[in-house]
Parts: structure tokens; C-alpha cells; sequence
């Protein structure tokens, strides 16, 4: 059974037709092995950058290095009070000094994860903890290093079966510090993170009194570590909310998903999309997803002719390198091949070109992928932060 599209995706793809490709590894300095025994992970020499931050976000950010280098910093080591502190802001002059990494996963040291860890977890089970921490390291690298290489699926599928299991050993380790340590929010705290009061939806007082009855059931039981009835129970919490996150969350009317789509499509076939399209709906809260997926497919098919295409200058200047000009001959006539095929619908076509083009852009992304910094120091605005 193939896994379900979402709708958004399917909308999207049709609206920007392009790609997207993701290269996380980089070397970028002379190569040393770490001595730290919390951790397996090779990393580099430590390395100073300064340039203007490109993009933020909640574990690191982007920086265009005064060397013409682009890099991605993690902020791993540091705390949320630092970071939030720095006061980050997109176009800031900043200095970053740290290691080098190999690949977006070797950010999360042991050292990381064990910052999260209650303070009250015993040296002995930190031991069992760091041991297991490490398998599952090696067997990420050795499942990433297999993805460029012929493994059978059933390979694969025993490796993160494996890691599962790791997860699970340790989660019986650290769940009764966890829960000892738990602080459990007041019904009001938790009813007020939905955001029902900023809509002014009211819940009734016969509901409430049930909610607040449930809800304190729930806390008891995911105190005594039973998460079965735990999870029954929250499932008991929902039900009963349900009606209201209908209110909060409305359904968007065939009108708003027409406006969205900001397309010329003449009257006759909005006609016929808008039961198409109230069917796919009424598939979604139905959840029944072999429907909703051919119902979304079907739209998709009926709207694609008022599709205005990307041009191939569009497309490539997105990128933020240059490409030969004997590279863009060979890409644009298969740009517009891959485009025309994907408006027709011939996906199994369609993906043959694209394939062609990732091919020839390929050895620019490598070239050009970020170097990855596990920053140990920040200086912003005159400001020293050390990493914790």
C-alpha cells in the first residue's frame, strides 16, 4: 500500500513544479577524531566564521560567511535562555566559532540528550544510557551509508527495527525519572494552549465538567506509568472536544480553495470541481484515505490545463549558483519536456526527465552545500555566549 499524499502536497506540486534536493554532508577542514568519550562522532577542527545570518530557526541557523561559504550552525549546545538572549535577527553580523560535522545527526551528541535527562538519573544508568545512545549512532551512519548503496529493503527494515529497539530500552531507563520529575499543567493551563478564548468559542458546562473530571484521570494514570489507559483516556479528552476544534478550525470553503489557487478557470469546470471537491473533503474527515487520495488526484487533473507553467529562468534562479551555460542547453530543453509531461499527467515520464536534470545539477549542490557547524561560541552585538 503506498503512503497516503496529502492534499497540500498535491496542490503545491501542481502550483510550482520543481524540486527540491537536500545535500547535508561537508568536509571543510583537516580531520580529527574526537576524544570526547560521550560521543563516536568524527568531527574537525575547530573553525571561525563571521558573516550575516540568512535564516533562523528553532535549532540553528543559516550564515553567508564573509569567505563566500554558506554554513548551517547548530545551536544544540546552547540553552533556549541563551538563544533567546541573542536575539537573533536575519542580515546581523555574527562570529561563530565550533566543529565541523559530517552530517546533520551528528549534531545530537550523548552530551546533548543528557541535558534533557532529570539531574536525579544515577551514573550507573547514564553508563547503560551512553552505551545505547552510541548503537544507535552507528547503526543511523551505517543505514544513511547504505542509502547510496544496493541493500535489500529487509536489510534496512532489520537496522531501524534495531534502533526501535534501542529507543524503547531506554525509554524504560528514563521514564521513571521523567515521571517523577513530571509537573503536570493545571485543566485551565491545558485547555487554554488550544486557543479557544482568542475565537470566542465558549465550552459548555456540562463538558467542562467532564473534560476537568477526564483530564485529572489522565494525569493519574500517565503518573503511574500506565499508557494504555493513559492513552484511551486522552482519546476520551478529544472526543469530547471534537465539535469544538470543528468551530475553531472550520473547513475551508470551495470559494477560499479556489481563491488560493489564484487560477483563470472558467465557470463550467469550477461547476464540476466543486463536488469533486466537497466529496474529498468529506473523504478527509471520513479518513478514508484511498478515496481522498483519487478524489485530490482528480482535482488536480481537472485545474493542471490553467496551470501557468514555471519558466526554466524562474526555475534556475532559485538557485543561489551559477550554472554553465553548456549545463543549462542540456537542462532546459528537459526542464520543459519534465513540465509539459507533469501538466499531462505522464508522472512516470515526467519523473525520467527530472531524474536527468537532478543528474546534471547534482555536482553543484555538493559543491555548494552548507559546511555544518556544531557551535561552542556565539558573538553577537559585542556579546560572548558559550555553549553550556
Amino acid at each position: 500500500m503506498k503512503k497516503p499524499i496529502k492534499k497540500s502536497w498535491m496542490i503545491a506540486s501542481a502550483l510550482t513544479i520543481g524540486m527540491a534536493v537536500l545535500t547535508p554532508l561537508q568536509a571543510g577542514a583537516t580531520e580529527v577524531k574526537t576524544t570526547d568519550s560521550s560521543s563516536t562522532t568524527t568531527i574537525q577542527l575547530e573553525q571561525k566564521i563571521t558573516g550575516k545570518i540568512k535564516g533562523i530557526y528553532g535549532d540553528g541557523m543559516n550564515i553567508k560567511g564573509n569567505d563566500g561559504k554558506s554554513y548551517f550552525v547548530s545551536f544544540y549546545k546552547f540553552s533556549t535562555e541563551q538563544i533567546e538572549k541573542m536575539n537573533l535577527v536575519e542580515g546581523q553580523e555574527i562570529s561563530v566559532e565550533g566543529s565541523v560535522v559530517e552530517s546533520y545527526s551528528d549534531f545530537y551528541t550523548f552530551a546533548v540528550y543528557k541535558k534533557e535527562l532529570p539531574k536525579e538519573v544515577t551514573k550507573e544508568d547514564l553508563t547503560k544510557l551512553e552505551k545505547m545512545f552510541n548503537e544507535i549512532k552507528k547503526l543511523e551512519k551505517e543505514v544513511s551509508k547504505e542509502e547510496t548503496e544496493e541493500e535489500t529493503e529487509e536489510e534496512k527494515e532489520k537496522k531501524y527495527e534495531e534502533i526501535n529497539k534501542i529507543y524503547e530500552e531506554m525509554s524504560k531507563i528514563t521514564k521513571p525519572y521523567i515521571l517523577a520529575n513530571w509537573q503536570p499543567q493545571s485543566y485551565e493551563e491545558y485547555i487554554q494552549e488550544f486557543g479557544f478564548n482568542e475565537k470566542n468559542i465558549v465550552i459548555k458546562e456540562n463538558d467542562t465538567t467532564q473534560l476537568k473530571a477526564i483530564y485529572a484521570e489522565w494525569v493519574q494514570l500517565v503518573k503511574s506509568g500506565d499508557e494504555e489507559k493513559a492513552n484511551d483516556k486522552h482519546d476520551e479528552l478529544y472526543k469530547i472536544l471534537q465539535p469544538y476544534f470543528d468551530e475553531l478550525y472550520p473547513p475551508q470553503t470551495f470559494e477560499e480553495f479556489v481563491k488560493e489557487l489564484k487560477l483563470d478557470i472558467p465557470a463550467e469546470t469550477l461547476a464540476k470541481l466543486k463536488p469533486v471537491f466537497e466529496n474529498a473533503q468529506k473523504a478527509d474527515k471520513e479518513e478514508d484515505m484511498e478515496l481522498s487520495n483519487k478524489l485530490w488526484h482528480e482535482i488536480y487533473q481537472m485545474i493542471s490545463p490553467y496551470i501557468k507553467p514555471v519558466t526554466f529562468e524562474e526555475y534556475m534562479s532559485d538557485f543561489e549558483f551559477e550554472v554553465s551555460e553548456a549545463d543549462k542547453m542540456q537542462l532546459k530543453p528537459l526542464y520543459e519536456e519534465a513540465s509539459a509531461l507533469d501538466r499531462e499527467g505522464n508522472t512516470e515520464k515526467a519523473q525520467e526527465k527530472w531524474e536527468a536534470i537532478y543528474k546534471i545539477l547534482e555536482p553543484y549542490f555538493e559543491v555548494n552545500q552548507d559546511t555544518l557547524i556544531s557551535a561552542s561560541k556565539v558573538i553577537i552585538n559585542g556579546q560572548d555566549y558559550l555553549a553550556e
